[in-house]
């Protein structure tokens, strides 16, 4: 609104000045109306963005009758122009709107312009080229270079995002490639392993019983290895293709998947229960349920691992900020058999890296009871994540060059959050420089032809009652000492007041037989003229200079 305001005060204060200069320089005919016109210009000037083509129309016939309305019209002009796409339409546009500009000016010529015909035709195509099709022009030019930018700078965006995502494909098809190779090696071996632990644990039941549980202990050690490689290849791999028992999908961290993970641990012999309060996770974001998935995973992991008679209980609270869960366990009443062996920690660190990730806070501390609790709570709408995540991504493992990238996204867009007002200001400067200089270029054009208009010498006003002796003069009513030699002696009485009078040899003077009729102008002290008298002396009879009268 206050940009709105400011152009319509800009070229309103623009077409006074042409109106001032113009009238002040050569005059214009019936200025009421010709400022009236100018305000009727100025009002339609804010619909122009709405309305281009009829109002740049209207104010075309309004220049023609009033030049004043002509910086209104070019920077109509120049706005309609510039948003105007098709080239044909825009030339037909300008096109018809000098037309009118020439046909009203030729028109209305004879009344509110310079003079004749001829010299409204030269008055409107001065104003045409001024007001319609220069601005036309530098809007057509201005439009094209702005559609331009944004086409290059869209194509470089495409660019861009094509080359993050060929980035994106190769290292995707690089960890595929370690993640097959793993597989093919390491998953190998360890398949083998637990194979001939399995066949060793048969034997030694029958041979050395005593040393049956030590086969046993390799080859669970051995399942939980081939556990841990599944897992790793499905940070490795793509999501698509892990056919691991963990496998990630829509599914994963609902009220339904964590339900199957107790249950599955309550088949292993754990006493687990889950509390559940507040609606199901099936509308929240991925990444938020992925992080409830792992942390109640990796919880009851540790529970299988360390406290595997105690008692579970796992708690979910979700409502409409953010959602809390904990796993905590009692103190087992017997030790484990792998109760004195330390894990490294690398599970409960991955799960703090994660929620923290998210915005939420993470915490895994031992009970004063004996047991053991994990808690995390994560927003529910985690709006801080550095990108949107689509169910089959992976954001598993940070890419840093990705970071890298968003990072030096985001610094141009805030360079260009601080280039684009300066840029705004410089272009307006522009515009604003542009319209006066076409203003003046204008006001000359229109000197040019009110100078070489027919110029008609005015009559000298007659002499009238209170005028001064100067202006009596400069009428051309001058004293004539044989009119006044005629009139002395014979003239009527001099009104009151009189100081002086004159008595001209003017068409007032007239002679005829018999008498001379002559004009007295008649002043008071203040040089003033007070009366205007005619009156006729007789003349004197024509005869032999010996005669007497």
């Amino acid at each position: 609104m206050r940009v709105v305001v400011a152009e319509t005060a800009g070229v309103a204060v623009v077409g006074l000045g042409v109106y001032g200069a113009v009238g002040y320089l050569w005059g214009v005919p019936y200025p009421e109306f010709v400022l009236a016109v100018l305000v009727a210009a100025v009002g339609l000037f804010p619909l122009r963005r709405r309305y281009p083509t009829a109002v740049l129309l209207v104010l075309a016939a309004l220049t023609g009758l009033s030049p004043a309305v002509g910086p209104v019209t070019a920077a109509t002009a120049y706005a309609a122009a510039r948003r105007t796409v098709r080239a044909r339409r825009r030339a037909r546009l300008l096109a018809v709107a000098g037309v009118l500009v020439v046909g009203v000016a030729t028109a209305a010529a004879p009344w509110l312009g310079p003079g004749p015909v001829p010299y409204g035709v030269a008055l409107g195509l001065v104003l045409a080229p001024t007001a319609v099709v220069v601005p036309g022009l530098a809007g057509t030019a201005q439009g094209q270079q702005g559609r331009l930018l944004r086409a290059l700078r869209e194509r470089g965006d495409a660019a861009e995002r094509a080359r993050r995502l060929a980035d994106s494909e190769a290292r995707i098809h690089e960890r595929t490639r370690i993640a097959a190779e793993m597989h093919d090696l390491v998953g190998h071996r360890l398949s083998l392993i637990s194979l001939h632990a399995g066949g060793l644990e048969l034997a030694l039941d029958r041979a050395a019983p005593e040393l049956r549980d030590e086969a046993a202990l390799v080859r669970r050690t051995t399942r939980d290895a081939m556990r841990e490689l599944r897992q790793a290849l499905g940070v490795l791999g793509p999501l698509g293709r892990d056919t691991g028992p963990d496998v990630l999908t829509d599914a994963t961290g609902t009220r339904a998947d964590v339900e199957s993970l107790v249950a599955t641990s309550r088949d292993g012999g754990i006493d687990v229960r889950l509390q559940w309060t507040g609606p199901d996770l099936d509308t929240r974001p991925v990444r938020v349920r992925r992080a409830v998935h792992r942390v109640v995973r990796e919880a009851l992991t540790n529970v299988h691992r360390y406290a595997t008679a105690a008692h579970v209980t796992v708690t979910v609270v979700h409502d409409d900020e953010q959602v809390r869960v904990v796993v905590r366990n009692g103190a087992p009443p017997r030790p484990s058999t792998v109760a004195g062996e330390r894990g490294t920690g690398r599970g409960l660190t991955g799960l703090r890296e994660r929620v923290e990730l998210l915005g939420g806070t993470f915490a895994a501390a031992a009970l004063p009871s004996g047991g053991f609790q994990v808690a995390a709570t994560v927003p529910a709408e985690p709006g801080d994540a550095p990108a949107p995540e689509r169910p089959g991504e992976r954001t598993d493992v940070s890419d840093p060059a990705a970071d890298a990238d968003a990072s030096s996204d985001g610094g141009r867009s805030a360079g260009t959050a601080h280039v684009v007002p300066a840029r705004r200001d410089t272009e307006a400067l522009t515009l604003a420089f542009g319209l006066v200089a076409l203003s003046v270029l204008m006001v000359l054009g229109i000197g040019f032809v009110y100078a070489t208009r027919p110029h008609q010498l005015a009559p000298p006003p007659m002499p009238r009652i209170g005028m001064t002796y100067h202006e009596v003069a400069g009428a051309g009513v001058l004293d004539n000492a044989a009119v006044r030699a005629a009139a002395t002696g014979r003239e009527p009485p001099r009104p009151a007041g009189t100081a002086g009078c004159v008595y001209p040899f003017n068409g007032a003077t007239e002679i005829h037989p018999g008498g001379l009729t002559i004009a007295r102008y008649c002043f008071d002290a203040a040089q003033r003229l007070i009366a205007i008298d005619r009156f006729t002396v007789p003349s004197v009879r024509d005869a032999t200079p010996w005669e007497t009268p």
